[in-house]
């Protein structure tokens, strides 16, 4: 046996003693690092590091137009985004910086034939940002122990560029879109001196009352995708893995949100953990509500914020803000609202129509050019004229007209008023003026069986996404047929208008409901149903219009901050607003009111039984429940006198 052993050994030495063969040597003919050139471009671009006070250094993409390298008098206009500021910037097909922008920079009227030096950089912990990342980092405070923030990187990041910019006059705005909208937000907070304006669009606000995670108590579990990827990794590496072509299948399956997160690994990040720890509207999630942020002091530098009617993301942030800062008569003169017929971000396209829709006129180039771009020159360039934007820009619907207003909600540009008037939910599923003499004597009803959810929109149901086929961005004008013909959905509908009524402003519901379980989600939807024919457009005949819908779950009636059992079967009120509108029924239409208990799975299933978090909804606590309601209930309009 030793001796094998031997001879094993001798003939692996003598293998290893034998040179590796030689071939002949083919050099790559790529290099170890391409240096591309700039030749013929008409700007040049910079990255550099940005140190922060805390010692951490932000990845920042600089876009100087060559014009401004002679002239020396170029404002900055700035991003602050967690999706990849070379991403966003690294267009090099073409030679031109409008080409070069990527996502809202579309917008090239604005960016590039104004002259700006552009400025886009990537959020603390993102991309090629140092640091920890925090989902919208609360400011320094009781949620924050650490000097620093997005207000804070935000100042540091426009006293760099001024010192180190040559070609700058001095002067900075920021603005973005969606979560880029919260950053303009926080760089109004506590402003560098060279900050001269800020355009939050679409911003993220207050998570849980109205925009990307919660509606009035409800989980929008579709969002939890982006969650997990947003933190997964500091470039989201990681993707969401789906196991059905239907979203409604798939979510059915997991049962509950939570469920379906642990399916996931989703507990591995930490702001998933945050949501599962705070399902009510408790300390934690108001200290972040950015509206009430802002309101504590008047603003230092002019702000337009901008809406979209139709987001189907944040619709309630912009407002919530614009109602906070409004109400301090130190802000007037720098405040500025513009509301326009988009889907989330859709104002810096043409925008002449959303999916069917359409409206008239390509809305998103008229407020690039009649109203982002004079705003910002006349705050950012020196030699700018005097600005003809009015402080509300909103376009009204249903006529499908721009309006120019002194103020939200003023309802004309002349002398008018807005009467708050009652649309009751009456007997015989009619939608009528009139006062019902007992408001609990009659009630229509329907049985909500979590089993068989109302579907958000038309089966097979698909995930959010941003590129055809996928259609997420225009579900809220999608045609609501599809849940009127359901037999656990409530149609009230008006007699046909003969005259034209418009409402400025949110609408409120004033539901009358019982329940026979013991917790409810509601939803009330506002709609404009059309003439049974159009001419000029003959798929709008009959067409049901959401103007207006959200939701509310029944067990934050008393209080968002604190969750209570629902008393089974007894008549109770929920109040709640719908987001904002600015629409006109105009006369041969009729004004439809949706009411329903389910809305999936673009929200998790309310289980109907009373649980302590229904993020762990057991398959048992899910139970069928006979919805009531009754003849007091109604949506109170915001009518134009």
């Amino acid at each position: 046996m030793r001796l094998h052993v031997l001879v094993l050994a001798a003939m692996v030495a003598s293998c290893a003693a034998q040179e590796t063969p030689k071939y002949p040597e083919y050099p790559s003919e790529t290099p170890a690092t391409l240096k591309p050139t700039e030749t013929g471009f008409d700007y040049a671009r910079r990255e550099v590091m940005i140190p922060m006070r805390d010692g951490v250094k932000l990845h920042t993409v600089i876009l100087v137009p060559k014009s401004s390298i002679t002239t020396k008098k170029a404002p900055i206009l700035m991003t602050r985004t967690p999706y990849s500021a070379n991403i966003l910037t690294a267009n090099r097909a073409s030679a031109h910086l409008g080409a070069a922008l990527y996502g809202y920079d579309n917008a090239v009227d604005t960016i590039v034939g104004g002259g700006y030096i552009r400025v886009v950089q990537d959020i603390r912990g993102k991309y090629g940002s140092e640091g920890d990342y925090v989902m919208n980092r609360p400011v320094h405070g009781p949620l924050n122990p650490t000097p620093v923030d997005d207000s804070t990187d935000t100042y540091d990041t426009i006293d760099w560029l001024v010192k180190n910019i040559p070609e700058c006059n001095g002067r900075v705005g920021t603005l973005g879109i969606s979560y880029d909208g919260f950053e303009p937000l926080m760089a109004a907070y506590h402003p560098h001196p060279a900050l001269k304006v800020t355009v939050p669009m679409n911003p993220m606000v207050d998570g849980w009352m109205g925009d990307d995670w919660f509606h009035n108590g409800a989980f929008r579990q579709q969002n939890l995708p982006y969650i997990y990827e947003q933190e997964g990794s500091r470039s989201n590496d990681y993707k969401w893995w789906s196991d059905a072509f239907d979203e409604y299948d798939f979510w059915m399956k997991a049962g509950s949100a939570g469920e379906m997160g642990r399916r996931h690994g989703a507990e591995q990040v930490g702001f998933w953990r945050n949501i599962l720890a705070h399902p009510a509207y408790d300390e934690w999630w108001q200290q972040q509500a950015v509206d009430k942020l802002l309101a504590k002091e008047p603003l230092a530098v002019p702000m337009m914020v901008v809406h979209s009617l139709w987001d189907q993301e944040d619709i309630y942030g912009g407002i919530a803000v614009y109602k906070a800062l409004s109400a301090q008569p130190a802000n007037k003169g720098k405040l500025f609202l513009v509301m326009g017929p988009w889907h989330h971000g859709q104002e810096i396209e043409e925008s002449s129509n959303m999916a069917a829709i359409r409206w008239g006129s390509a809305t998103g180039t008229y407020f690039m050019r009649k109203v982002l771009l004079p705003f910002l020159d006349h705050y950012l360039k020196e030699d700018a004229p005097a600005m003809d934007v009015a402080p509300v820009t909103a376009f009204e619907t249903g006529t499908n007209e721009w309006r120019k207003l002194k103020n939200w909600p003023a309802g004309c540009e002349g002398t008018c008023s807005i009467e708050k008037k009652d649309l009751y939910l009456g007997k015989g599923l009619a939608a009528t003026w009139n006062t019902p003499a007992n408001k609990t004597g009659e009630f229509e009803e329907y049985v909500s069986d979590p089993a068989k959810p109302v579907p958000f929109r038309a089966r097979p149901n698909q995930p959010i996404g941003y590129t055809p086929p996928l259609t997420w961005v225009n579900w809220l004008v999608d045609d609501q047929r599809e849940a009127s013909g359901r037999p656990d959905v409530l149609s009230y509908v008006s007699q046909p208008l003969t005259a034209p009524l418009k409402i400025s402003g949110q609408p409120l519901v004033k539901l009358l409901a019982s329940t026979s379980g013991t917790d409810s989600d509601w939803v009330v939807k506002l709609i404009d149903v059309y003439p049974d024919e159009i001419a000029d457009q003959p798929e709008l005949g009959g067409y049901q219009l959401a103007v207006s819908m959200d939701i509310f779950r029944g067990r934050y009636r008393e209080s968002f901050a604190t969750a209570k059992p629902i008393e089974a079967n007894k008549p109770l009120e929920y109040r709640w607003e719908l987001p904002t509108a600015n629409h006109v029924f105009l006369p041969g239409h009729r004004i439809m009111v949706q009411v329903q208990s389910s809305w999936f799975p673009l929200y998790d299933r309310n289980p109907q039984k009373f649980v302590p978090n229904i993020f762990w909804a057991k398959p048992e606590d899910y139970v069928k429940a006979t919805q009531r309601i009754y003849a007091g209930s109604a949506v109170e309009l915001p009518v134009v006198k």
